[in-house]
């Protein structure tokens, strides 16, 4: 797991979530997320499907919901805390699916671990107007803290952007989102691609 890590945000897309998912797949996303907080189910499994078409040959997650995980064959979800807890998403899902999770602390981190979560996503690192909800910015600190803790893969999230993402990815994260800087933007592939460089450099 390592590069730019694609969600969906429909609220903030110019062409939609199926551009946006083809063009991540021309920067070489390796790993899509499908989050939607507004759609009704049924929107949002007829959407699901063709997104996991276009993300056939990658990793296909879908946020929050385990239900639209099953219906649409995504190869997993990605849980908040939350979220249905870890051991019964696991349960239904079985063995093989992928199960990420948020964490906001060390803590929490250690015990997705010890749950056998496949990676964590912290968040948010500085302060985001993409999620309403979202709590205090943990920082970079918290990155490098839990680095060195868990072996698990890290997924930062949360007020990253071109300027503040080189050093996201130093402290140690393999995979960088930045939803609004990309999705928002008139060239989502061009904007990846930035953020690709930046794993590459």
């Amino acid at each position: 797991m390592k590069g730019y890590y694609f969600i969906t945000g429909s609220f903030l897309s110019r062409l939609g979530n199926v551009s946006d998912v083809k063009n991540a797949l021309k920067a070489g996303v390796k790993i899509v997320q499908y989050r939607e907080k507004n759609a009704a189910t049924y929107e949002m499994y007829i959407e699901a499907l063709k997104l996991r078409k276009i993300c056939k040959d990658i990793i296909f997650l879908i946020n929050d919901r385990v239900d639209i995980a099953l219906a649409s064959g995504a190869d997993g979800v990605h849980l908040g805390q939350s979220d249905l807890p870890y051991r019964m998403a696991r349960k239904l899902l079985g063995k093989k699916k992928i199960i990420g999770v948020t964490v906001h602390s060390l803590k929490e981190a250690k015990v997705a671990q010890a749950k056998g979560a496949d990676y964590v996503g912290i968040a948010p690192i500085f302060p985001t107007s993409t999620k309403p909800d979202a709590r205090n910015p943990v920082g970079i600190e918290l990155i490098q803290e839990i680095k060195k803790h868990i072996n698990l893969p890290i997924v930062a999230i949360g007020g990253i952007n071109l300027s503040n993402a080189k050093e996201v990815i130093a402290s140690g994260a393999n995979c960088v989102c930045a939803i609004s800087a990309v999705v928002a933007s008139k060239n989502v592939k061009r904007q990846i691609n930035k953020f690709q460089k930046m794993f590459n450099a």
